[in-house]
């Protein structure tokens, strides 16, 4: 499904964007790990997609840096010739009451989650006018669409993500390049296991599929989303979230 193509996934050594990484991998594409902590895990990663005969390369580089973006993506157009499919999955948060949220904390989930989102995508512009051709996908969250308390700093960071989305697939659709976001819902991930049980209970009951989201429910989403049989889809936001934002 996507032999030939070669992916960059940000923030792909854990969680979502490491089951992102394997994923298209799976499907065929050779795959830049980026990733901002843990060497080792992104690693892994790579050794993973390697032994599927995949090529693969783990890049530390924080997407909140624009600079380091930019040299992140000239080095990775030097190695693998071309990408094809850019993923912005690196996200973090800092979830507090705006009563106690610091500006600093306001402002580096938006560096990362909206303004590394938009690093990404100006660094990749030229090379995917160029080839006029091209599968962005974005990711967002249901507390993008939905908005959630204590999280106003994420969820502004991640419906920022929405607009950025709509108005880029507007401006690259003539070149044949698509942009598109999924917005996931409460995912098994490190992040959400250690919530206590009571928040886990709470979630639970928003959800009417009654369960949580698997780390692969997402990533067979974006493998969807990158591939031909998307090439009609532009412009899009993919909740997937078992039902919270009907």
């Amino acid at each position: 499904m996507l032999s030939g193509k070669v992916a960059l996934v940000t923030g792909a050594g854990r969680g979502i964007g490491r089951e992102i990484a394997l994923t298209l991998a799976a499907y065929g594409a050779d795959v830049i790990v980026n990733y901002n902590g843990s060497k080792e895990k992104a690693e892994e990663v790579t050794a993973q997609i390697e032994a599927m005969g995949r090529k693969a390369k783990a890049v530390q580089c924080s997407v909140a840096d624009f600079e380091a973006c930019g040299q992140m993506i000239t080095d990775a157009l030097a190695e693998f010739g071309h990408i094809d499919i850019l993923v912005n999955n690196a996200g973090i948060t800092k979830d507090n009451l705006v009563m106690k949220m610091t500006e600093a904390d306001f402002d580096a989930v938006i560096d990362t989650n909206l303004k590394g989102t938009f690093h990404t995508i100006k660094h990749m512009y030229r090379s995917f006018l160029k080839q006029k051709a091209g599968r962005i996908i974005n990711l967002s969250s249901v507390s993008g669409v939905l908005g959630n308390a204590g999280q106003a700093n994420y969820a502004a960071s991640k419906a920022g993500v929405i607009g950025l989305t709509k108005s880029m697939a507007r401006e690259l659709a003539s070149r044949n390049i698509t942009v598109n976001a999924v917005a996931p819902g409460f995912i098994d991930t490190d992040m959400t296991q250690a919530m206590t049980d009571t928040a886990k209970e709470a979630t639970l009951a928003q959800i009417p599929l009654k369960r949580v989201g698997t780390p692969k429910d997402i990533a067979e989403t974006v493998a969807f989303l990158a591939s031909d049989k998307a090439a009609y889809i532009t412009g899009q936001v993919i909740s997937v979230d078992g039902g919270m934002a009907i």
